[in-house]
C-alpha cells in the first residue's frame, strides 16, 4: 500500500503526463501535417525557402503520390481542396475530382448488361477510369495563389521517387494483400517489379525506388524549363507560364499520350482527347453557422454538406452535459449523421448538372423537421428515408424524383472499412490556410501501369445508372465522392482545418473532430485521438455498394459498457479497426496568432513546425 506521501507524488506525476501519446505541435511560422512524415518535410521544406501555404501543400501532396501510393492516392488521381488566401481574403473550394470521359454514358454499361458500374478487383476495373484530377486542381492552385515554380514544388516528390524511400510498416500491411496481389496478376506486371521483392514483400527500411513515376514528375519540369529558354520576363509571369506548359505537358502532351496509350492497352474508356477538355474548378463554398463558428465546405459533387446537415440538426442537443463519447452522445450524433447520409443518398451530385436543393438541406428550418425524426431511446433500423429539402429551397421540386441506388445487403461481420486516401493542411506565418484530401488508384480495385508510375482513379463506381438521378453518369460529370474537407472561421477570419480519411466515415469524422474541439474544447492532438464511431447504416458509395442495417462501428476504445447501452437501443454494434484512419486538425489562435496542428496515430501521420 503507497504512503500518503507516495499517493501524493504519484497523483502529481499522473497528472502532468500528457493526455495523447504524442505532443502537440506548436508554431507562430506555419505548421504542416499529413499522412507521412516526408509528406509533411516535402511541405515544410517550401515553407522554410521563402513559399507559402499554396506552395507547401502542392508540394506536399505531390510527395504524397510517392510516399502514399498505398494510401489509394496516386498522381493520376482526384483531389478536394479548401483554401483560405489573406490576400483576397476569400474561402475556396477547390475541385479536382476528376470526371467521367466521353464514352461513359448510362447507354454504354446497360449494353453491358450491367446495372451498377463496376471495379476491381477484377477484370472490370478499367470500365470505372476517371480522368486525373489532382495535378490540375494543385496546378490552378498554384496559378493564382502560389509563388513558387513549378519545379521547387515538384523537387521534393521527384527526389523521393528517384533516390528511394525506406519501406514503412503501413504501407507493407497493405501490400501483404490478397486483393493487391490478385489485381496486379490480372494486369501484369502490375506493381511486382515497383514494389515487391521478386513478389515478396520487403523488409522496413527496404528502399523503394519508383524511377518511372520520377521520370513522368520530371517531365512537367522539363516542359517548364522549354517554355521559359531564351525568354527574358519577370519572375512571376514565368512562374506562370511554367504552370501552363506544365499543365499542357501532363493534359494534352507527352504525359497524355502516355495515359492514352495506357488505358487502351486494357481497354479502358479514358482518352487523351478527354484529357485535353478536363479543367479543375474553383467555387465559393457551401457554409453554415454552428454555434457562432461558420464552417466552409465543398458543394453536393462531394459528400461534405453531410457534416454541415447533421451539425444543423445537433445544434439542438446539449451535447457537452451528455459527456463525450457516452452513450447518449453517441447515439444522438450518429442518428443524426445516418439521417444526413439517407439525404445524401438522395439529393447529393454535380450541381453543374442537376437543380440540387442545397439551400433547403443546409437551412435551420429543414434541420428542425429532420430533427423530429430522432428517437433519444430507439435507433432507426435501416437506412432512413430521405426528407423534403424541397420545401426550403428556391428550386421547384421535380414532377418525379427518382428513388436512390439499390443495394444489396450484407451481414458481413468482417468490417473492412475503407482506410486509403491521405489528408495534408498547411497554415503558414501569413495566416493562409490550405488543406487537401487526394484519392484514388486503389491497387486493389484500379490497374498499375509501369509506364506511369502509378494507377488510373475508378471513381466512375461512384454514379449510378438511374435515368434523373442527380449522380446519374453523364460524360464531363463530377461523381459524388467521398472525399472531404473543412476550414472553420469566427468572425469572418479562419481557425481551423479539419480532414480524416476513410471513404464513407469521412464526414462522419470529420463531424466528431469538429465536436471534439468547438463543444469539448480538445486540443488538436487530443481531438484525433479520442476513439471514433460512424454508422453503416446507409448505402456505401463504393462498388459493390453493400449496406448494413443498423450497424454502428466503435472503435475498440469505447468502453463495452457503452458498447452494450447502445445495443439497448437497437445498434447492432460492431468492433471497428477505425473509423476514420490519417485525420489532422490545425488550428490557430485567434487572439495570440500561435498555431498549432495534430496527427492521427492510426496510420504513419506526422506534424511539423517551423
Amino acid at each position: 500500500m503507497l504512503s500518503a506521501e507516495q499517493a501524493a507524488l504519484q497523483e502529481r506525476t499522473e497528472s502532468s503526463l500528457p493526455k495523447t501519446g504524442r505532443p502537440v505541435i506548436r508554431s507562430n511560422q506555419g505548421v504542416v501535417s499529413s499522412g507521412h512524415y516526408l509528406t509533411s518535410m516535402a511541405g515544410a521544406k517550401l515553407l522554410i525557402n521563402g513559399g507559402n501555404a499554396f506552395d507547401a501543400l502542392a508540394a506536399s501532396v505531390f510527395a504524397a503520390a510517392v510516399v502514399e501510393p498505398i494510401a489509394s492516392y496516386s498522381l493520376a488521381a482526384e483531389a478536394v481542396l479548401m483554401i483560405y488566401s489573406t490576400e483576397e481574403d476569400s474561402f475556396l473550394s477547390v475541385s479536382g475530382q476528376g470526371t467521367a470521359p466521353e464514352l461513359a454514358t448510362i447507354d454504354f454499361y446497360k449494353s453491358k448488361g450491367l446495372d451498377v458500374i463496376p471495379t476491381g478487383v477484377g477484370k472490370d476495373a478499367p470500365l470505372a477510369f476517371t480522368l486525373p484530377g489532382v495535378v490540375d486542381s494543385l496546378l490552378t492552385m498554384l496559378e493564382r495563389f502560389g509563388t513558387k515554380k513549378i519545379s521547387e514544388v515538384l523537387e521534393p516528390a521527384i527526389k523521393y521517387a528517384s533516390e528511394g524511400i525506406p519501406h514503412y510498416e503501413y504501407m507493407l500491411d497493405r501490400l501483404d494483400s490478397a486483393s493487391t496481389v490478385q489485381q496486379f496478376e490480372l494486369f501484369p506486371p502490375g506493381g511486382f517489379e515497383v514494389f515487391y521483392n521478386d513478389k515478396t514483400i520487403p523488409n522496413p527500411g527496404d528502399l523503394l525506388k519508383q524511377s518511372n513515376l520520377g521520370e513522368l514528375l520530371l517531365k512537367m519540369t522539363f516542359a517548364e524549363e522549354d517554355s521559359l529558354m531564351g525568354r527574358n520576363m519577370p519572375l512571376d509571369e514565368a512562374r506562370i507560364v511554367g504552370i501552363q506548359a506544365a499543365r499542357k505537358c501532363f493534359y494534352q502532351g507527352e504525359i497524355a499520350d502516355m495515359f492514352d496509350r495506357s488505358s487502351k492497352s486494357v481497354g479502358g474508356i479514358l482518352s487523351k482527347d478527354d484529357l485535353g477538355n478536363y479543367h479543375a474548378k474553383i467555387a465559393d463554398p457551401v457554409s453554415i453557422n454552428f454555434h457562432g463558428y461558420e464552417i466552409f465546405t465543398h458543394d453536393t459533387w462531394s459528400q461534405s454538406p453531410v457534416l454541415l446537415q447533421a451539425l444543423n440538426m445537433l445544434e439542438g442537443f446539449d451535447l457537452k452535459s451528455m459527456g463525450h463519447n457516452s452513450a447518449e452522445y453517441i447515439h444522438t450524433v450518429s442518428e443524426c449523421l445516418k439521417i444526413s447520409l439517407s439525404d445524401r443518398e438522395a439529393f447529393y451530385g454535380d450541381p453543374e448538372f442537376s437543380d440540387i436543393p442545397i439551400d433547403g438541406l443546409l437551412s435551420k428550418e429543414y434541420a428542425d423537421v429532420r430533427r423530429k425524426e430522432f428517437n433519444p431511446e430507439v435507433a432507426i433500423p435501416v437506412q432512413p428515408t430521405p426528407g423534403d429539402p424541397w420545401a426550403f429551397s428556391k428550386y421547384d421540386k421535380p414532377d418525379h424524383f427518382p428513388e436512390s441506388q439499390k443495394s444489396s445487403v450484407s451481414e458481413d461481420e468482417n468490417n473492412t472499412h475503407p482506410d486509403g486516401t491521405t489528408h495534408i493542411s498547411v497554415i503558414d506565418e501569413s495566416g493562409n490556410f490550405a488543406c487537401a484530401t487526394p484519392s484514388g488508384g486503389s491497387f486493389s480495385k484500379s490497374v498499375f501501369f509501369p509506364e506511369l508510375g502509378c494507377a488510373l482513379s475508378t471513381r466512375i463506381e461512384m454514379f449510378n445508372l438511374i435515368e434523373g438521378h442527380p449522380n446519374q453518369i453523364i460524360p464531363s460529370k463530377r461523381p459524388r465522392t467521398t472525399l472531404v474537407n473543412y476550414i472553420v472561421a469566427k468572425d469572418g477570419k479562419p481557425v481551423m482545418t479539419i480532414g480524416c480519411p476513410g471513404g464513407d466515415h469521412q464526414a462522419q469524422a470529420c463531424t466528431e473532430l469538429i465536436l471534439n474541439t468547438l463543444i469539448f474544447g480538445m486540443d488538436p492532438q487530443l481531438a484525433v485521438e479520442v476513439p471514433r464511431f460512424a454508422t453503416d447504416s446507409v448505402v456505401d458509395s463504393f462498388y459493390p455498394h453493400v449496406y448494413f442495417p443498423g450497424r454502428l462501428s466503435l472503435e475498440t476504445g469505447i468502453s463495452e459498457d457503452i458498447s452494450k447501452e447502445l445495443e439497448l437501443k437497437g445498434h447492432k454494434i460492431d468492433r471497428a479497426v477505425s473509423c476514420g484512419m490519417g485525420a489532422t486538425v490545425s488550428l490557430k489562435d485567434p487572439n495570440s496568432g500561435s498555431l498549432s496542428t495534430g496527427a492521427d496515430p492510426r496510420r504513419a501521420c506526422y506534424a511539423i513546425g517551423l
